[in-house]
C-alpha cells in the first residue's frame, strides 16, 4: 500500500513537472502609446501582435502589460507585451514568470537589434544587453543573462547622434514592403523554440 501511494505521488510530480516544461513565456519589448506602435524600437510588440492575429487570439490587460495565450501542439505560449516602458521590462518579466511557475530556459525576450542589418534574426541563449535599455533592465532584474534573446535586426542607418530618433521612427517604405514576410518567420520561431527546442531552431533560423 505505501509502494502504491509513494508511486502515485511520484507520477504526479512528474506530470507536474511535464506541465511545468510545456510553458513557455514570450516577451516582445516595445514602448505603449500609439505614437510608438509602428517605430522599429517596438518590433517586440509587433511580432507578438502579428502571432495573435495570425492565431486568433486577443490580448487582455494584466497586471505590468497585455497577455495572450496560445495554445500549439501542447504547448502553451504566453505572448506579453509589457507596459512598463522599455526602460522597466524586467519587473513584469519578473511577475509573470514567477506567477506562471515558467523556467528561465523557458522564456524569450524579443527585442530590436542596431547591429543587424534590417529584418535579420539572430537567437541566442544568453548574452549581455547590447546598449539595450529593456534588455539591461531584465539583466538586473532577473540577476541573470542566461535567458534566450530573439535580436531582430533594424540596421543602423543613421548619421551620428540621431540615434534616438531612428530607433523611435517609423518603418520606412522599404521596410514596411518587406516587414509583413519577416514577422511570418518569426512568428515561426516562436512557434519552433517551444516544439523543437532552442538549439534546432538557432540552427534552423539564424541569420535568415
Amino acid at each position: 500500500m505505501i509502494k502504491w501511494i509513494t508511486n502515485l505521488f511520484s507520477s504526479i510530480k512528474t506530470e507536474e513537472k511535464s506541465d511545468y516544461m510545456k510553458k513557455f513565456l514570450i516577451v516582445g519589448l516595445g514602448n505603449i502609446g500609439a505614437e510608438y506602435v509602428n517605430t522599429r524600437h517596438n518590433i517586440g510588440f509587433k511580432i507578438v501582435d502579428f502571432l495573435a492575429r495570425k492565431e486568433s487570439i486577443s490580448f487582455e490587460t494584466v497586471k505590468l502589460g497585455s497577455l495572450a495565450e496560445y495554445k500549439f501542439k501542447g504547448r502553451t505560449f504566453l505572448l506579453l507585451k509589457p507596459n512598463t516602458y522599455m526602460n522597466l521590462s524586467g519587473k513584469a518579466v519578473k511577475y509573470w514568470m514567477d506567477k506562471e511557475n515558467i523556467p528561465l530556459e523557458n522564456i524569450m525576450v524579443i527585442t530590436d537589434d542596431l547591429n543587424l542589418s534590417f529584418g535579420t534574426i539572430r537567437i541566442k541563449p544568453k548574452g549581455s544587453d547590447g546598449g539595450h535599455n529593456g534588455l539591461k533592465n531584465i539583466n538586473l532584474v532577473l540577476n541573470t543573462q542566461q535567458y534566450t534573446r530573439f535580436r531582430f535586426g533594424i540596421s543602423d542607418e543613421f548619421k551620428k547622434g540621431q540615434q534616438v530618433d531612428y530607433v523611435l521612427g517609423e518603418w520606412d517604405e522599404t521596410e514596411k514592403a518587406k516587414l509583413p514576410e519577416r514577422l511570418e518567420i518569426a512568428s515561426e520561431i516562436i512557434k519552433s523554440f517551444g516544439t523543437a527546442g532552442l538549439e534546432n531552431t538557432m540552427t534552423t533560423y539564424n541569420g535568415k
